[in-house]
């Protein structure tokens, strides 16, 4: 399993859904997978890649969280259970990471 998680610079997101990342894999007992964390830099960069918006969490190359891929060099909003967040929660990627190995 691939873990990466695509954002920009300066995203004030990304130490919050990479570590809610790592708890989740964690809980799951899978902590030996590796978050590698991967800036975009450049609207062309965006453009390449699965990249939804900062911060964007791929498993294998497929977004956890599916949207619309973006060419932007832009933020991403995720729905909690507590209202709008700027990363979902280590919930939901659990949940979701249990839904995906199915």
């Amino acid at each position: 399993m691939k873990i990466e998680l695509l954002h920009i610079v300066d995203c004030p997101n990304t130490d919050i859904a990479e570590a809610n990342a790592r708890a989740a894999l964690d809980t799951l007992g899978l902590g030996a997978v590796a978050v590698e964390v991967v800036t975009i830099r450049t609207e062309a960069e965006a453009a390449s890649t699965q990249f939804g918006g900062s911060p964007t969490i791929l498993v294998d190359g497929v977004d956890l969280f599916p949207t619309a891929p973006v060419r932007a060099l832009a933020c991403r909003v995720y729905a909690t259970e507590s209202g709008i967040a700027g990363a979902p929660t280590q919930e939901q990627i659990e949940a979701t990471l249990r839904g995906a190995s199915r």
